[in-house]
């Protein structure tokens, strides 16, 4: 039985990937800064890591075949001061070069490395309508640099070990992310449309994002840079019209300006109204299958599951 570590595996993300990756028969890891007092079990254990402090369990990065880097500060946590982008950047840059520091000193059997990126990288759509492949340049923006050293320092894994990066959409689960911010003004009978609406939204259900990590673990073909998308991006507009046709009852459309979105949000705003439309095709292609393929399918699924 393969021993796979997380970090960021007491996150959204991270809790779906270890609830697939025991029901498939790994033993996992969890890497967080906070490891006592955690309840352990058979096949779940956690292990202390710190790149801040410069702590890592070694003897539990000695029992890994594989591992798969989540930890990051939330883009979208707090206003993007410029202290908290020196967070956001040093939480995804450092720690990646620390974390494969450790892996070469104490990981020897660890032989596959799958990183997070995002689909920030690629920055607002281009002037063609062409939706953006694997092969485009960064964005010259905060995330667009922020991604572009994040998959540089992810990079430097490929000389000992199998390394597939993936380029994180919009994710859409009951427990975290957007949905639950999309669907919490429709109980008070609101339908918020953030600017225009028109922005194209590059989404991936929570499940198909913890199903392609676990794909691409299990998949020695896959190596190199992949986008962790739907294949059926939607406009912002469509995406809550969406949402409330399925969830049902009457609620008021009303568009919320740019620049009040900038007075609450500051910077984060340009991030919201941003169109960004990403290709599923590389992915596709390298045989992954969608559960939930259409936004119709996953909200369907997602309110249904949802808390009532």
């Amino acid at each position: 039985m393969n021993t796979i570590g997380i970090t960021g595996g007491t996150g959204f993300v991270g809790g779906h990937l270890t609830r697939l990756l025991v029901s498939k028969g790994y033993k996992v890891i969890i890497f967080t800064r906070d490891a006592k007092n955690r309840q352990t079990n058979d096949n779940v254990s956690f292990a202390r890591w710190d790149a801040n402090l410069g702590v890592c369990d070694a003897e539990a990065l000695g029992r890994l075949d594989a591992i798969i880097h989540l930890a990051g500060a939330g883009v979208a946590d707090k206003r993007l001061t410029e202290s908290r982008k020196k967070e956001i950047v040093d939480s995804r840059v450092k720690a990646t070069d620390f974390l494969l520091a450790q892996l070469k000193a104490y990981g020897k059997k660890c032989k596959t490395f799958i990183a997070a990126s995002a689909t920030g990288f690629y920055g607002p759509d281009t002037t063609d309508g062409q939706p953006f492949t694997e092969e485009a340049k960064p964005c010259n923006d905060f995330l667009g640099d922020t991604c572009r050293q994040w998959e540089a320092a992810t990079g430097k894994a490929a000389a000992t070990m199998r390394t597939c990066i993936l380029r994180i959409g919009i994710v859409l689960g009951n427990e975290g992310g957007a949905f639950p911010q999309f669907v919490g003004p429709m109980a008070f009978g609101a339908l918020p449309i953030l600017g225009s609406g028109k922005q194209i939204v590059s989404w991936i259900a929570v499940a198909d994002l913890a199903g392609l990590f676990a794909y691409a673990l299990e998949n020695a073909q896959m190596s190199g840079i992949y986008n962790a998308v739907a294949p059926a991006p939607v406009s912002h507009k469509t995406l809550m019209q969406t949402i409330s046709r399925i969830k049902g009852g009457f609620r008021i459309q009303a568009h919320v300006p740019a620049f009040i979105l900038k007075i609450v949000l500051g910077e984060l705003s340009e991030e919201v109204l941003k169109s960004c439309n990403v290709s599923a095709k590389k992915t596709l292609s390298a045989g992954y299958q969608y559960q939930y393929p259409d936004l119709e399918s996953a909200a369907t699924h997602l309110l249904a599951t949802g808390k009532k």
